[in-house]
């Protein structure tokens, strides 16, 4: 078999079970994010808890990991979100993908609960379940230095910190890296399975099915990389903050939890100052050569990144314009295993609370926040409550409108009254509020792959769709979206045809795509998820930007979501009508 390995790891906790069985669905879902949902929606009842035993916590792989494709270092995790309650999946970069498919697997599927702390060490054909009481507790540095010295540093290691440990609903899963699956709390999902840590062993190569068509492929794949100013230049000399002035310039930089969309001192946080006073060196994941990743440096923070999302949500949306405070702060929160999207927006969230009399709290705008992370994690005092998240945090407090969440999901760094399509893809996103379901934001400010007006609602619901499709395909093969800035599905079909040796065109990639959206969707709705929770916070439906570029607006999602639903071959109230899932071979699941 070439591309992928065949292999399906089976893993209790609970009894100590280990069994490998042959891969199914894999022509039909690729891999990675694809592979993932379709095991995960096949063993786990839309009534599961993700904290009960039972819940798989699966890690998925794509065929063009451990190729020379290039950005193939992606891996995907998927489980149901304790902060959404939705099917989710995350999605990790670094070394772990290539040292994890080098274990001669596809994925590995985990559930139960071990009696005591574990590790779960995977080889070439085996597995294992290892006392870890020694690592409980620690951190994610301190964990991975003690895992590198007793694995090697060729071991590939997908670890949680205090906060997975702890339960905070937004915990991360990192490795060793830096590198996390963020979003969604899938730490927290691990943590209750009493795993410490995952660790990759392996030395198995990828095998290719047509190696000079491959390189052929490659080498023009990496020309249009090079020729894309984003993908070429501005990803490598400024990394993702290149958007702080941007974003801000085109008046939808949310300030203060989205109170307002545009400020006077973006350029104090800009990826430019970033640049010139922080930067120590590029690195970049596995098969990449866009290097957006960075370490850098101030006032004897050394961290890695910090990357757009962080910057805003633990600096603006916080009142916080300080670099070495966001620096700060966002090593704080890799180190102890936290998102940090819904950490600064959670923190803003209550920041809001108090400063509107819904919350006592000695928090306020602009004021450092490490003491408050590092409560969330230990889930002490207000942290404790700041742990559940900005929706449960806001419902709690009697003023849900103040939790800028969509599905229980915070939204990031991008405020969707100054770009139309991005209102539309925060609501209708499978897992909630999230710019990277189809960044159709790439059209409205960055014309890829052709500008269209962003205050307007006409042609976003066929984009937006077009863009769910490639992006939920791009996923599965374990690559990066950022290739997209520069790649059409076709380069990404034959790259597919050209490892696996199974004939793939871009209308079956895009097929593909969209099998994965309605899979995803359709296990939402047996949840309960329906119309209503396609929705946006009512600030953002109701209150107009009050300053700055795009002074006046908010966003017209109800212009959007009947079309939309209606292109996806959908009811009204949104649930995948007989005639898709009959079209896309789900009609029986």
């Amino acid at each position: 078999m070439y591309g992928w390995s065949g292999n399906l790891l089976n893993v209790s906790l609970s009894d100590g079970s280990i069994a490998y069985e042959d891969t199914p669905y894999l022509q039909d879902y690729i891999g990675g994010r694809g592979l993932g949902v379709r095991l995960f929606f096949e063993r786990a009842s839309p009534h599961i808890d993700p904290y009960d035993p039972s819940c798989p916590l699966i890690f998925s792989l794509g065929p063009l990991n451990g190729t020379t494709a290039p950005t193939s270092g992606r891996c995907s995790a998927v489980t149901r979100s304790p902060l959404t309650m939705t099917i989710f999946d995350s999605n990790c970069g670094g070394s772990l993908a290539t040292r994890a498919k080098a274990c001669d697997i596809d994925a590995v599927s985990i559930t139960g609960r071990a009696d005591a702390p574990s590790l779960l060490v995977v080889e070439e054909g085996t597995a294992s379940i290892v006392p870890a009481e020694n690592l409980w507790g620690m951190d994610i540095p301190s964990a991975g230095a003690a895992l590198k010295g007793r694995y090697g540093t060729r071991a590939g290691l997908a670890m949680i910190g205090p906060a997975g440990e702890a339960g905070v609903r937004f915990a991360t899963i990192s490795t060793d890296d830096y590198r996390v699956f963020g979003r969604g709390g899938l730490g927290a999902v691990m943590g209750s399975k009493n795993l410490k840590a995952v660790v990759f062993l392996g030395s198995r190569k990828t095998a290719v099915a047509d190696p000079a068509q491959l390189r052929f492929v490659r080498e023009q794949a990496l020309k249009l990389l090079g020729a894309n100013p984003i993908t070429s230049r501005g990803l490598k000399a400024f990394g993702t903050p290149i958007l702080v002035n941007i974003v801000n310039t085109m008046g939808m930089f949310p300030v203060n939890n989205y109170q307002r969309s545009h400020t006077d001192r973006a350029d104090e946080i800009s990826g430019e100052t970033i640049t010139a006073t922080m930067l120590e060196k590029r690195r970049a994941c596995t098969a990449c050569t866009i290097q957006c990743d960075r370490i850098t440096s101030i006032d004897g923070v050394r961290s890695r990144g910090p990357e757009y999302e962080t910057v805003w949500a633990l600096g603006p949306n916080c009142g916080i314009f300080d670099l070495r405070s966001i620096a700060a702060s966002n090593k704080l929160c890799n180190t102890l295993g936290l998102d940090t999207i819904t950490c600064g927006a959670t923190i803003a969230c209550a920041m809001e609370l108090v400063e509107r009399g819904h919350l006592d709290a000695p928090i306020s705008f602009g004021m450092d926040i490490s003491d408050t992370i590092g409560l969330i994690a230990r889930r002490e005092g207000i942290g404790a409550r700041l742990a559940e998240g900005s929706r449960r945090l806001a419902e709690s407090a009697g003023a849900p409108g103040y939790a800028m969440q969509v599905k229980g999901l915070e939204l990031p760094a991008y405020d969707p009254r100054g770009a139309q399509g991005m209102g539309l893809a925060y609501a209708v996103s499978n897992r909630g509020a999230c710019h990277l379901r189809s960044y159709i934001l790439g059209s409205e400010v960055l014309g890829i792959p052709k500008l269209l007006d962003r205050m307007l609602t006409g042609e976003k619901v066929s984009l937006e769709i077009t863009l769910e499709h490639l992006n939920a395909a791009v996923d599965s093969l374990s690559l990066c979206r950022f290739t997209t800035f520069s790649l059409s599905e076709e380069y990404f079909s034959r790259m597919l045809t050209s490892v696996t040796g199974v004939e793939y065109s871009e209308t079956d990639l895009m097929r593909i795509g969209e099998r994965i959206w309605n899979l995803e969707r359709l296990y939402n709705t047996r949840c309960g998820f329906s119309r209503d929770d396609d929705t946006l916070p009512p600030r953002l439906l109701e209150e107009p930007i009050a300053e700055g570029p795009a002074a006046g607006q908010v966003c017209r999602l109800g212009k959007m979501l009947p079309g939309y639903y209606r292109a996806r071959g959908w009811d009204t109230e949104g649930n995948p009508l007989p005639y898709k899932l009959e079209e896309l071979g789900l009609d029986h699941v």
